[in-house]
């Protein structure tokens, strides 16, 4: 049933809104336990684009300096799944008991460690 007069609202084509996400791998990355050119490689071949993996083209782009790698992307791009991937390398690369990924600001990541200090003063 279509009710006359009733228009739907359309988007015009303005700019598309680029989201920038950051992933600092600083603390591994001086103690060697993590590349951060095989982490990029990773993301690279691993981000999905409309429901295909290795399909970035001009939606995403991924760059590296030297411990720090940024995600550029438009607009339908998730923090959080950032958040996965970077779980699922340090999983790959059998790191997960050692590192954590956390989020100190609203567009970023960094790689730490946990805190394993912590215990042994609790114990004493």
């Amino acid at each position: 049933m279509v009710v006359k007069g009733l228009k739907k609202k359309t988007v015009k084509g303005g700019k598309k809104q680029q989201l920038k996400f950051t992933v600092d791998c600083q603390q591994p990355a001086d103690d060697n336990i993590i590349e951060t050119k095989d982490f990029e490689k990773f993301l690279t071949s691993r981000i999905k684009v409309e429901g295909k993996t290795g399909n970035l083209g001009d939606k995403i782009s991924i760059s590296r300096d030297k411990a720090k790698i940024t995600v550029t992307a438009e607009a339908p791009f998730s923090k959080r799944y950032l958040k996965y991937l970077g779980k699922k390398y340090l999983k790959s690369q059998q790191l997960r008991d050692f590192l954590r990924i956390v989020a100190p600001s609203k567009t970023g990541y960094e790689l730490r460690y946990f805190n394993i200090n912590e215990d042994k003063d609790e114990e004493e």
